[in-house]
């Protein structure tokens, strides 16, 4: 029977195909802790009170990326390229979802409305983390081998939700609602149907280097198609909708190292 649990139990007991997963993982997670570091940067005098909070979240970003090169090394393996069709942060980039890579190469600040658009498009993408990461946890949460790990991400993602919540209410309360709006419902249309194209493609990946039949890699795509036709119809709701999180200030104070894996 086809599972959560059983699936990425298969997927963590092949030694080719937790490789891909972990570089896919990895690639992600060091792009979202440059991304951030550069915001942190150019954030305009305006809002430089949000600088450490964003340089936090790039720097837990960057662990992440760290924690997940560690799993590979204690198994002794290496990287491998991440197939760019598999590439979540970069078909994102690329569709215009967040800041353009060169606005943020730039040494240049950016605009207030920049900083709505980062903070609108975060929320969106850490919904998404954060779903993911619960999902690990209740399955894998007690793994002698990625438990520790999963637990630790998982935190962290909640802590960036929150802090995404939290500063965007107090956004819209300063005047930027009706922006922060159109982007959330922007971004949300955008990531679920990025999200579903590239769910597809890492698992067409996977079934090859798992030899997956061809019925089994079908119902996972009929899954995948049927999570993104329940999301285009109306649970993209859950992504764009901001409620003040019991934890207030979630990214205040530095990032908590990473654990031994």
């Amino acid at each position: 029977m086809l599972s959560a649990r059983s699936l990425f139990q298969e997927i963590v007991d092949n030694d080719d195909s937790y490789r891909l997963f972990c570089s896919i993982a990895a690639s992600g997670e060091a792009q979202g802790g440059w991304e951030n570091a550069r915001i942190a940067a150019l954030v305009p005098e305006s809002m430089r009170e949000l600088a450490p909070k964003i340089a936090r979240h790039g720097a837990d970003e960057d662990k992440h990326g760290r924690i997940f090169n560690a799993l590979l090394r204690k198994r002794h393996l290496e990287t491998v390229p991440v197939p760019p069709e598999t590439d979540y942060t970069g078909l994102l980039e690329r569709q215009g979802i967040g800041l353009a890579h060169d606005k943020l190469r730039r040494d240049e600040p950016l605009s207030e409305e920049d900083i709505v658009v980062y903070l609108s498009h975060s929320r969106v993408t850490e919904q998404r983390a954060a779903d993911q990461m619960v999902m690990l946890v209740r399955h894998f949460g007690d793994h002698p081998e990625v438990g520790k790990a999963i637990r630790q991400i998982s935190a962290d993602e909640d802590n960036h939700l929150a802090y995404c919540h939290e500063e965007l209410l107090r956004l819209a309360a300063a005047g930027h609602g009706r922006t922060i709006q159109r982007v959330l419902r922007e971004s949300a249309m955008a990531e679920i149907r990025i999200y579903r194209d590239v769910s597809l493609a890492t698992m067409a990946h996977l079934g090859r280097l798992l030899a997956w039949p061809r019925a089994k890699s079908a119902v996972l795509a009929a899954g995948i198609h049927a999570m993104y036709a329940y999301e285009r119809l109306g649970g993209w709701h859950r992504m764009v909708s901001l409620t003040m999180p019991e934890r207030r200030g979630a990214l205040d104070g530095p990032p908590t190292p990473a654990p031994a894996v």
